[in-house]
């Protein structure tokens, strides 16, 4: 077997099982549960129409690279949400199956075999497909930490100039999964400048950008960041993006990636032997996503109902605040002296609330866990469950 599968670690919700396990929750109230990411507003009726509409294309084999029709739609959305130039729908963009499954391919299409000191700089805390990815791809995964001083930015500043050298590939997350963070352009110039200077590759995870608060200040994207400091090739830059969020369709398994059209090329032949071909019925469904924007808006308008109505509660028993962009609450515990894993355990016995504790999401590096002390509260719940979990965390936190 490989030997660096045994350097995986358990996903984070099987850590949350193991932390649960012998702790009945209080039956005497239902279940919430805000530990997952799950998208849980409706899928639009559009969309599934379209996918029933079309399913004598699955008596057909898919092509990798996908559908023109479903490329354009991409490009152009990406031209219409960042305000830059269409990418070229046939050498910049590429249809994936979920950014999970091309964000975990993508760092055994950039590692190098051949540098045995490889590194893959991950933010910390941070989406664990990353860790993996290195690992799998034989590379050793280094973190930088997000914390609460620096505006859970990642400080690149801290990164040994020796760290920055064996760097292969990067991946940033912006918006942030958990912290909410939005990288701004002067990170984006900084991050630019030292992938110039070292050679390696940006992986930039996307698939919260369509989650946030005010619709006149949409989160910068990397595509739009380069564009802005003159990168018109995006060298050197892949962005990842999805459906999931945007459009309430995570069983759907459909996003893209998009930039340097050189490293696309080679993604693109990687995943001619990878197997992972986009079904035709999700192409054609897909497509009619990306083209409609109305139901993206109201999607918005429920989260947005949902932070404004929960976020006083919480931000009255936790230390916490509205993010920048996404869909958690990364709220510390610190205050009550006791673990981010006790606050959970505590919670769900008590009051049948599940939450996701920080330090399962990220590791230990500089001699500390960022995530410690932390618990991620998904709200993807309806409005009055997400509203009578606060409630509950805030019983909660009275008793400690």
């Amino acid at each position: 077997m490989n030997p660096n599968l045994a350097k995986l670690q358990p996903y984070p919700f099987e850590k949350l099982r193991q932390l649960f396990h012998g702790v009945p929750p209080a039956l005497t109230f239902k279940e919430i549960k805000l530990s997952i990411g799950e998208p849980q507003h409706g899928t639009p009726d559009f969309i599934k129409e379209t996918l029933a509409a079309n399913l004598a294309g699955l008596a057909n084999y898919p092509t990798t690279n996908g559908a023109d029709d479903l490329r354009q739609a991409i490009a152009d959305w990406l031209g219409r949400r960042y305000g830059i130039p269409a990418p070229d729908a046939a050498t910049q963009v590429l249809p994936v199956n979920g950014s999970r499954e091309a964000l975990f391919a993508f760092a055994q299409c950039v590692a190098d075999p051949a540098r045995a000191d490889g590194v893959v700089l991950c933010p910390n805390p941070f989406y664990q497909i990353y860790e993996g990815a290195a690992y799998l791809a034989g590379l050793a995964p280094s973190f930088i930490n997000q914390l609460p001083a620096g505006g859970f930015a990642m400080d690149f500043d801290a990164v040994p100039e020796d760290t920055w050298r064996r760097t292969q590939l990067i991946y940033v997350c912006s918006p942030g999964n958990p912290t909410g963070n939005v990288m701004t352009l002067a990170q984006w110039r900084q991050l630019f400048e030292l992938a110039d200077r070292h050679g390696f590759v940006i992986a930039s995870d996307e698939c919260y950008s369509e989650i946030y608060f005010d619709e006149a200040a949409p989160p910068l994207g990397a595509l739009e960041a380069a564009r802005k400091l003159g990168r018109d090739n995006y060298h050197n830059l892949v962005v990842f993006s999805s459906l999931s969020k945007r459009s309430n369709v995570p069983g759907l398994r459909s996003g893209f990636v998009a930039g340097d059209a050189r490293i696309i090329r080679d993604f693109w032949l990687y995943r001619t032997y990878h197997g992972c071909a986009m079904s035709g019925p999700v192409q054609v469904a897909s497509t009619v996503a990306w083209r409609d924007e109305a139901h993206v808006r109201e999607n918005r308008r429920q989260y947005r109902q949902k932070f404004d109505k929960v976020t006083p509660i919480l931000a009255d028993c936790l230390d916490t605040q509205m993010p920048a962009a996404g869909f958690y609450h990364w709220a510390s515990v610190a205050r009550y002296g006791i673990s981010d894993t006790e606050f959970a355990r505590g919670l769900h016995a008590g009051y049948n609330v599940t939450v996701l504790p920080g330090s399962f999401l990220a590791r230990a590096s500089g001699g500390i866990n960022p995530g410690a002390g932390f618990v991620r509260i998904a709200l993807v719940a309806d409005t009055e469950e997400c509203v009578e979990a606060a409630r509950r965390i805030a019983d909660f936190c009275q008793t400690l």
